[in-house]
Order: C-alpha cells, then structure tokens, then sequence
C-alpha cells in the first residue's frame, strides 16, 4: 500500500471487525435452483432475439436460458462458455442492464427484463464449482504464440489459441495473472477469490505457460517476441493514470483509484485497509464508483464523487449511480477540480463548476478531504509499440496492428467499449484471425 494513505486523519479499522464480512458480501447472492427455473420460465425465447446483438460476444442466450429451464446448466454454461470462456465473471460485472437485458422483449413491455446476467452466473458456476472444462485441445500445431497482459483480452485470447492446438506463453507484469478481473473490480463484485479460481479453471485446458513479473519494455521487448514467437498478441491494458491538472496535485492524500481498490482487492483483512474521514473521488466511470463505493463500505464518513460533466454523461451505468447513491456516497455533476489545499497533506479540494460546454462559471466549491481518489481514465505505457490511433494501438477490424504478426485487444487497443466482456470478445476474435494466418 501507498505510504501515503497513512497520513494523519487516514485510517484502518473505522468499522467493527464483524462488519467487514457483511459489508464486503456478494452484491447479487446467486440464484438458487428454483429461483433460476422461474426467472428463465420468464424468457419468451425470442427467434430474433435482440438480446443476442446486444451482447458483445454474442451468446445465444434464448439457447443458454432454455438449457437451464429443461434442467441442463452444464450444457447452458458450454453455450455460454463456447463464445465467452470469462462468462462467469461477465455475469457478475458486466453491466447487463445496459446491453442484454436493456434489450430483453420483456423489459420494452414491462420495465422487467429477464435476469439473463444472473441467469448466467447460474449456469456458469454450476459447471465450474465441479471442476468441468467443457472444451479439449486439439491436436498440436506446432506454432507458438505470446500473449502479453494476462487480463480478460489476453486470457480470452489464450484459451482460444490453446483450445485450437497452439502452444501459448502468457506474459504479465503483476505477481497475479487476472488483470483488471483480479485488481480492478470492486471486491463486493467477486468475493471469495473468484478471479483466481476462474483463471485456473481457464487454465486446464493445458497448452498455456503462465509468466507473471514480465514486463513488456523491461523482462521482454516486442521484438524479442516476434523473434521467438510465430505470433504476438498484445493485451496488457492501461498502465498509466491521468493527472487531475490542478494546482497542488502532488499533496499527501491525492491517491489513484486503481491502486486504492487493488490495495483493496489483495488484503488478507479489509479492516487493515486505511480509509480517510471525509472521502472525494473524482470520475464519472466504473472505477470512480467502485472507489467511492468501497470507501464508504470501509467506514468513511462523508464520500463525495464529482463529475465534471451531467449523469447523463457518466459511463457509470444508471444502475453503478443509484447503488452509489443508496450506500450514502454523494453525487456531484459539473464541476472540475482546480486547486487541492493543505500543508503537505490533502485538507480540502476546490472545484469549480462548469457549463455544458465545459467552461468555468465563476461559481466555486471547496471539499473537506483527507483523501482524494483521481478516476479520471488511464493511458498506455511502453515504448516501441506498433502505431497508435489517439493514445491506444490502432487496430483494424481482426484486432491487427500495423506491425506484422501482431495483434492487440482489450483496453490498450482502438476501437471497443472498455468492458470486460468487449476485451474477451477482442482477444477471442483476435485468436481466430491468428490461428487463420498460422495454419492457412
């Protein structure tokens, strides 16, 4: 953990010990049986189902949902899995209520749609919680591919190439494999270590090395890859974060949101975790969420999220707002930080509030702090990466670079949504088109 999330005022255990468990428990219990038979006997089974467009990986869901109401889970899950390999952790982060389920026929009449995220996790759990992988490896190919980044788009990608007989090293920098699955997901999303267990699930489809401490531009370089390596896929996600651009910045107290819930993510005991009294978290997206939600959880007093921007514009779902909102966190829209005050450490923070065209009005708001979270977007890190599009690889429609015999998905390239499930669509699309260029 930072050194500087022990400043005065910051501090662990603000809780009673037994009110960890509870305040870190599953967001969304999982359905037991009967729940599950009548939440798919809602299903109209859609021949044109829109729920299947809506989905970035493209699961037949009327087929998944029918699987589980004739009482074959495991044979829901391989419809599932077939398309989507992370499909256990898409149902429990992916943000269904915006893709899937916005689509659902039911929601259009009723404002109801079927539970297709959680009817997921149904049939996905079912399978894996006895050990099953449903897919074996082909036989060998001989070719060997490097993956670097070991989150949802280089895992995808992964278990798609071994699946079809290659040889796969993957490559990540942290000590765990899992990426933004095991570091960047709010822990009420995915407790009991379910990032780690899908990952070795993944894994036993044999063919794949896993490296973690390997760093793309220090334990490896591209070119070292592309020499010893039929093909490179790239999917190591957004390194960087993005500075606040306010006077005083580098005040004690001014954390990283990514950090503040990695720290979160890997501690043995949450009651350990230091916490300020009067919170601020600046962002509009998942992340920002996810920090001002476990701050509050963790026993802040008063945890403020500010936007520069309306709610309208967030990239948080209206759902991620409105559970902000009922765990106590207070929303704040228009305003853009200019100046963090105190003596050394974070004591306040200045906002100015701004109109739809982003420019300042004049009207100012000053925030006790003693901790500011910064979730305002990260960057790509690394040198002599192939061409980039803005501040991501560009890459065309197969996921290609403009280097041969490499590709890229997930955060780190042009083009998706930065979700979970669009970075497992890349990297499984991007396993296709380099199997096709591998074995003709």
């Amino acid at each position: 953990m930072s050194e500087k999330m022990f400043e005065p005022g910051i501090t662990a255990g603000r809780l009673e010990a037994s009110a960890y468990a509870d305040q870190f428990s599953d967001l969304h219990p999982p359905l037991d049986l009967h729940e599950a038979l009548v939440a798919a006997d809602r299903c109209y089974f859609c021949h044109d189902a829109p729920c299947i467009t809506a989905c970035p990986t493209d699961i037949d869901i009327p087929l998944f949902i029918r699987q589980i109401a004739t009482g074959t889970p495991d044979a829901a899950a391989k419809t599932i899995l077939s398309q989507n390999i992370m499909g256990g952790m898409c149902a429990r982060v992916c943000p269904t209520e915006q893709l899937c389920e916005e689509a659902c026929v039911r929601e259009i009449a009723e404002g109801k749609p079927v539970k297709i995220g959680e009817l997921q996790r149904f049939a996905t759990d079912h399978l894996q919680q006895q050990g099953k992988h449903p897919f074996e490896r082909a036989a060998p190919t001989g070719k060997r591919v490097a993956v670097v980044g070991a989150g949802p788009a280089g895992l995808s990608c992964a278990h798609r190439l071994a699946m079809m007989g290659h040889d796969v090293a993957v490559h990540d920098a942290r000590p765990k494999p899992g990426g933004l699955n095991e570091y960047g997901i709010a822990s009420y999303k995915t407790p009991n270590g379910f990032a780690q267990a899908e990952v070795d699930w993944l894994m036993q489809i044999g063919g794949i090395t896993m490296q973690t401490g390997s760093t793309l531009g220090a334990e490896i370089t591209l070119e070292g890859l592309r020499a010893d390596y039929d093909a490179v896929f790239l999917g190591m996600g957004l390194g960087g974060v993005n500075a606040l651009g306010a006077v005083g910045e580098d005040k004690a107290g001014v954390l990283d949101a990514v950090d503040f819930i990695a720290d979160l993510r890997q501690a043995s005991d949450m009651a350990q975790v230091p916490i300020g009294r009067d919170v601020v978290v600046i962002g509009g997206g998942m992340t920002a969420i996810d920090a001002a939600v476990q701050a509050k959880l963790l026993g802040a007093l008063n945890v403020t999220l500010v936007y520069r921007r309306g709610r309208d514009r967030m990239n948080a779902s209206v759902f991620e707002q409105d559970l902000a909102a009922s765990k106590g966190v207070r929303i704040v829209t228009n305003a853009v930080p200019v100046a963090v005050h105190g003596n050394g450490a974070v004591r306040e923070i200045e906002f100015e509030y701004v109109d739809a065209d982003m420019q300042g009005t004049g009207q100012m708001l000053r925030l006790a702090a003693d901790q500011v979270f910064k979730a305002i977007g990260q960057t790509l890190q690394g040198d002599a990466l192939p061409a980039l599009e803005g501040r991501k690889i560009k890459v065309d429609a197969e996921g290609r670079t403009s280097v041969a015999g490499v590709w890229a998905g997930g955060d780190c390239a042009s083009g998706g949504d930065d979700l979970t499930v669009t970075a497992v669509a890349e990297g499984r699309d991007a396993a296709m088109d380099i199997h096709k260029t591998l074995v003709g």
